[in-house]
């Protein structure tokens, strides 16, 4: 089956998605179409200040973020992680509003706000015949790298499902607008690995994203900022079954330019060793780098250290 036509197939509209159940979805669709009406630097002022707003009003989540860097950063004073915190959720809420130049404006609008480094290792690697796999990391901007990749090279990437189908569908298709033309497919964690791992082997590049914390099942404990943190030892198999290299990537805003710059750093070296433990550690290593260039807007209410080795209580009780 053509690899466009089976894609389409997974997130295309549906009419069920006008039912009344979804009226408030979309009439705050509608409300947000409003706000993307207006000029860019009043959008980066409305998300800083609902990041603001949300920060003061979202303590669990506010919380988490303070454990998370409190863990990360421990020769951060206590006021200096709550001011990180604080830039967090603005920085988060800023690049929320951003989602609609993906969804609505044109490519070369598109383009125009994304800058690259780092790219030119896509083609090298291919030149050499390897396979590319992206560790992408949970920016608050990582939608951007989407585009930034797919607009000239065919991907395949995991998709976790949104609760509101509508929004699941808005965002499915954000990822898929340019991509899918070049053959670029997304696969649900219910479909597993295996279409992963041929589409890989067939030369698209493969978008994987692993650092959530997703249980003690299936894995592993690995440092992270020198904390032993739940880690799904996949990466190195994966590169191991399709020969490829890793390329970790991060998507980053530039208020003062207001635009993102995607960059893809060097290939993880060692990397299958055939260790799990030594490949989660080297994989979060590698993360961590990437935070570093734009530490706050890394997606810190996230729960990264919920799963504790047996006899340590959570960080977040």
């Amino acid at each position: 089956m053509n690899k466009k036509v089976q894609q389409s197939g997974h997130y295309k509209f549906q009419w069920s998605f006008l039912s009344p159940r979804y009226w408030l979805t979309w009439l705050g669709l509608g409300l947000y179409f409003l706000v993307t009406l207006m000029p860019m630097s009043f959008v980066d002022r409305l998300g800083v200040r609902l990041g603001q707003y949300a920060a003061v009003k979202n303590k669990k989540r506010f919380n988490i973020a303070k454990t998370n860097l409190s863990l990360c950063f421990p020769h951060k004073t206590p006021a200096q992680i709550e001011h990180m915190v604080l830039q967090h959720f603005q920085a988060q809420f800023r690049s929320v509003l951003h989602y609609y130049i993906l969804w609505w404006r044109s490519e070369m609008r598109i383009k125009n706000i994304i800058e690259t480094q780092g790219f030119e290792q896509i083609k090298n690697y291919k030149q050499q015949n390897k396979n590319i796999i992206i560790l992408l990391i949970h920016n608050v901007g990582l939608e951007f790298a989407s585009p930034a990749i797919t607009m000239e090279h065919a991907t395949s990437a995991p998709f976790k499902k949104m609760r509101n189908p509508v929004i699941n569908w808005m965002v499915a298709r954000g990822r898929l607008r340019f991509g899918e033309k070049l053959g670029g497919r997304l696969f649900t964690r219910e479909e597993g690995l295996r279409p992963l791992i041929r589409d890989t082997r067939a030369g698209n590049i493969l978008v994987y994203l692993a650092d959530e914390d997703l249980g003690e099942q299936h894995s592993i404990f690995a440092p992270f900022y020198g904390v032993a943190k739940a880690t799904l030892p996949v990466l190195g198999r994966l590169a191991k079954a399709t020969n490829a290299v890793v390329l970790p990537c991060a998507s980053c805003y530039l208020p003062e330019k207001r635009k993102y710059r995607v960059t893809l750093f060097p290939q993880i070296e060692g990397l299958p060793s055939g260790d799990d433990v030594l490949d989660s550690t080297r994989m979060n290593r590698a993360i961590e780098s990437a935070i570093e260039i734009c530490p706050i807007q890394y997606l810190w209410t996230l729960r990264y250290f919920q799963t504790r080795p047996q006899g340590e209580a959570s960080f977040y009780d």
